[in-house]
């Protein structure tokens, strides 16, 4: 064995003892455990910061003004901020809560009232697709709570939604513009309700493209028996797959990105009194919401900035982690980019208004301060040290800078440990819905836009736009979004000639030395930047209706005189996938027996273990599926990651 290799691997047992004692102990653990969590989160932490000390006091080079001295600075400000705000959430994630029980506890509270308090449902909707509308408005009249209305709040005054709400029963409102985008939509419609006999007791907002469930509202509202909650917020889930899941072919294996900060992070934040309004699928309390003077209008991102403002006035938000509602993740890059764009301006605008948490007197608690420099440090340096870890190797190659001096044994006794007890951390924290292979992924497709919109909510907070996110259209077409490749296809091309650079022209023993650390780097984010390039070509999808596991359900069919029950694979508001022979040939008139409702429906594939039949294209029938698809029963997402499961479905889209 040559020195340098019994050296790297005399360097490794620390990371060897953290990973036997991580897959020893953590699967005997359970994840909902406090004092399991709090030990699990304290060792991390002691590793971060061993690594994060050893940074500073070893891996520098010396002080002057020279190339090497500034990026070395930079890299490890922009480190050492990403490792704070790592600390942050590693503390809140050591706590999670779970109000699941509470609801129970509460049921007989809400249902035992003579008139249970009266609710206004809010969809907001801009220039949305009048499928996607009727799918919510057709869900939202579903909804079994027994004193509501609802309201459609237009801000692109459509006469054809005007006609469709007048049809379905749905109250419309609408404005002669639109100051303050989606704030000032909700305002106006605020406006509206409250000069009602009776005006309502609480206000729900909904994303135009979001579907309640029908018990959303009860199960909700029985978290208002305490008189300080001014918010129950409940989780975003999506019926379709994000770009990531869509491009990389993965969305049987992974879920969408939104599901560790739902599932995760904010039932953490709930546990420590710190769950914030997320919008959409969220009931508000009316008095103090029209006590602060509506939603407010200085952040495009007005939903966090509620929650702050009820703050003020005594009143919290909750959260109750159950799917109730289900929505449609952006379907494009270019959109999952601007979201996240967006939300990342309008916290920067409330870090740079009176709500900041370095501000003084603004009522704050330390929890809040907290839980708004570790978003802050999340938008702006773990984005930037996403783009700084892929130019880091480059300047080495490029340029001769060398940042870190540390070789390849150090780095391997120092950095490993940390990386391996991290990753393990939140694998177990998250039940795998966090992996780091897809969380810098995520970064890095949206890292440029991100730390453009960090400079400008801080430089120029007012005047910004609100940016609607994009749903629906034509997406049957395999599209390549060049913009977004562009860039990556450079540095993918450069960092792949620094790595031929250094075995070609530098000397051998070279590479166990200065160039070790940048070398292998480079081989990360030449996977990295693949995926991201792989994820740029936006695949088609050629299906009208999103697919949900059918979760053990049975339907009936008449085909004729006779009537037969098959197990549900799968279910979408167009159709349904039975397992088992079908009853009759394609094409084949019968009828669909669901959950109550007899729809005319007709073979359209026929196959050996199972067959799909197709139900008719009327509003009637539409609305019947409406209503069964998104009543609970069926589920659209991943019910367990496998991480090697993602790794395999990652390798096929590469190498298929």
């Amino acid at each position: 064995m040559s020195p340098f290799l019994a050296s790297a691997v005399e360097s490794c047992w620390p990371a060897a003892v953290v990973a036997g004692a991580g897959f020893a102990a953590l699967p005997w653990l359970k994840r909902d455990n406090t004092i399991a969590r709090a030990v699990v989160v304290a060792l991390v932490l002691a590793l971060m910061w061993r690594y994060l000390l050893w940074r500073w006091f070893s891996t520098l080079p010396p002080f002057g003004f020279t190339l090497d001295t500034l990026v070395a600075l930079v890299f490890i400000f922009v480190e050492t901020a990403a490792l704070v705000g790592g600390t942050i959430s590693f503390f809140f994630l050591s706590r999670v809560r779970d109000r699941s029980a509470e609801v129970e506890a509460n049921l007989g509270w809400l249902t035992s009232q003579p008139t249970p308090p009266l609710v206004d449902v809010f969809i907001c909707t801009y220039n949305e697709e009048e499928a996607i509308l009727e799918q919510t408005i057709v869900g939202a009249l579903a909804i079994d709570y027994p004193n509501y209305r609802l309201w459609t709040l237009d801000d692109g005054r459509r006469p054809w939604l005007e006609a469709l709400c007048g049809r379905l029963g749905c109250g419309y409102i609408t404005r002669a513009e639109n100051a303050h985008a989606k704030a000032g939509n909700i305002n106006n419609g605020l406006r509206r309700v409250a000069a009602l006999d009776p005006p309502p007791d609480y206000v729900s907002i909904l994303d135009a493209d979001f579907v309640p469930t029908p018990n959303f509202l009860t199960r909700a509202m029985t978290l208002f028996r305490d008189d300080e909650v001014g918010v129950v917020q409940t989780p975003q889930h999506f019926a379709n797959p994000d770009p990531m899941q869509r491009n990389l072919s993965v969305a049987r294996v992974w879920p969408d990105e939104q599901r560790y900060f739902f599932d995760v992070i904010m039932a953490s934040k709930d546990a420590w009194g710190a769950a914030f309004c997320c919008g959409t699928s969220s009931i508000i309390r009316f008095a103090p919401l029209m006590r602060i003077g509506g939603f407010p209008t200085d952040s495009v991102t007005e939903d966090y900035l509620l929650t702050l403002r009820l703050k003020h006035i005594g009143y919290r938000t909750v959260y109750l982690n159950e799917r109730l509602s289900l929505g449609l993740a952006p379907e494009g890059l270019r959109e999952y980019i601007g979201q996240r764009s967006r939300w990342c301006l309008g916290f920067m605008q409330i870090c740079a208004g009176r709500s900041g948490p370095l501000r003084p007197g603004n009522g704050l608690s330390l929890v809040d301060r907290l839980i708004l420099s570790e978003t802050f440090l999340h938008w702006s340096a773990n984005h930037c040290y996403r783009l700084v870890g892929l130019a880091l190797p480059l300047s080495y190659f490029l340029f001769g800078i060398v940042a870190v001096r540390a070789d390849a044994s150090d780095t391997l006794y120092h950095f490993l440990p940390f990386f391996i007890a991290q990753t393990l951390a939140v694998a177990w924290l998250s039940g795998a819905r966090s992996l780091p292979i897809m969380g810098d992924l995520g970064l890095l497709l949206a890292a440029t836009s991100v730390v453009k919109a960090v400079w400008q909510g801080l430089t120029r907070p007012q005047g910004q736009k609100f940016v609607v996110t994009a749903k629906g259209g034509d997406r049957s077409r395999r599209f390549v979004q060049l913009r977004v490749l562009a860039p990556f296809m450079i540095l993918l091309t450069l960092t792949i000639a620094g790595v031929c650079r250094a075995f070609i022209l530098d000397p051998p023993s070279d590479l166990h030395g200065a160039a070790s650390l940048p070398l292998f780097w480079s081989w990360y984010n030449i996977f990295i930047l693949t995926l991201a390039s792989v994820v740029c070509i936006e695949q088609p999808r050629f299906r009208r209706s999103e697919r949900f596991d059918g979760r053990g359900a049975v339907a009936r069919l008449i085909v004729g005189d006779r009537i037969q029950f098959y197990l549900i694979e799968d279910i979408s508001t167009g159709g349904v996938r039975l397992r088992g022979v079908a009853p009759a040939p394609t094409g084949t008139q019968l009828a669909l027996l669901l959950d109550g409702r007899r729809l005319r429906a007709s073979v359209v594939r026929a196959g050996a273990t199972d067959f799909a039949v197709a139900i008719e294209d009327t509003f009637e029938a539409r609305s019947a599926m409406i209503r069964s698809v998104y009543s609970g029963r069926y589920d659209p997402g991943v019910a367990e990651v496998k991480p090697m499961q993602v790794v395999v479905g990652l390798a096929r889209r590469l190498f298929d």
